[in-house]
């Protein structure tokens, strides 16, 4: 099944997310070239592609898992959460339906 991870970022933590950004990101080449993952991307912090030293707000990512306790277990291990960058991470199961 699919599920969605909601993330939220502390404010003020860009350079953390910077520091762990390129295990985040290997973690989620893992589950593309496992073919589970439908999209992942961080919500700027300002309506701008690059929003430079205003950062992130958060990050959204779809992916498949066996079940709602493995798509949390993946959540809680992720690099982010470690490097105190995410205030919270909801995990909720998702049904697509376009495109």
């Amino acid at each position: 099944m699919l599920y969605a991870f909601i993330s939220q970022d502390h404010p003020g933590t860009l350079e953390q997310r910077l520091a762990a950004r390129p295990e985040h990101v290997k973690r989620l080449q893992q589950l593309r070239d496992e073919g589970r993952l439908v999209l992942a991307g961080p919500h700027p912090a300002i309506d701008c592609e690059d929003p430079g030293p205003d950062g992130f707000s958060g990050s959204l990512v779809v992916a498949e898992f066996d079940s709602l306790q493995d798509a949390q277990e993946w959540a809680n291990a992720d690099p982010y959460v470690a490097a105190g960058v995410y205030a919270s991470v909801t995990v909720k199961p998702f049904k697509k339906v376009l495109p």
